[in-house]
């Protein structure tokens, strides 16, 4: 089963209930899986007018540029949809640290057993 969303060429995300999107980062250089996050039409089109990453922040309850406070930026190269239209990929050379810890990655652990371990 398909529609024109799953593929056709038209742009038409696929809001969940709150409106909004899965959004996965990488490292355009790497290719390392930097953050997830999600995005609402606003910060879609506040992306791709600025080439800057925009999110919905769901603990704040508004829109944010990554790295508004700490200025570690994602700048993005490439942005994709999956073929329904409900996830995107943000393809990013990052300026700095993606996660609000600041590791590298936002995936800076392995479960192991019932508890972490830190991997590099």
């Amino acid at each position: 089963m398909s529609d024109g969303r799953d593929t056709g060429l038209v742009l038409d995300p696929k809001w969940d209930a709150a409106g909004l999107v899965t959004a996965v980062v990488t490292d355009r250089a790497t290719g390392e899986l930097l953050m997830v996050a999600h995005m609402d039409a606003e910060a879609l089109a506040a992306t791709r007018a600025t080439g800057e990453a925009h999110f919905w922040s769901r603990s704040r309850g508004r829109l944010w540029r990554k790295g508004e406070s700490s200025g570690n930026m994602l700048h993005v190269r490439e942005l994709r949809i999956d073929c329904d239209q409900d996830a995107l990929w943000l393809i990013c050379d990052p300026a700095g640290p993606a996660c609000h810890t600041g590791a590298r990655s936002c995936f800076f652990r392995r479960i192991e057993g019932d508890g972490l371990v830190g991997v590099e």
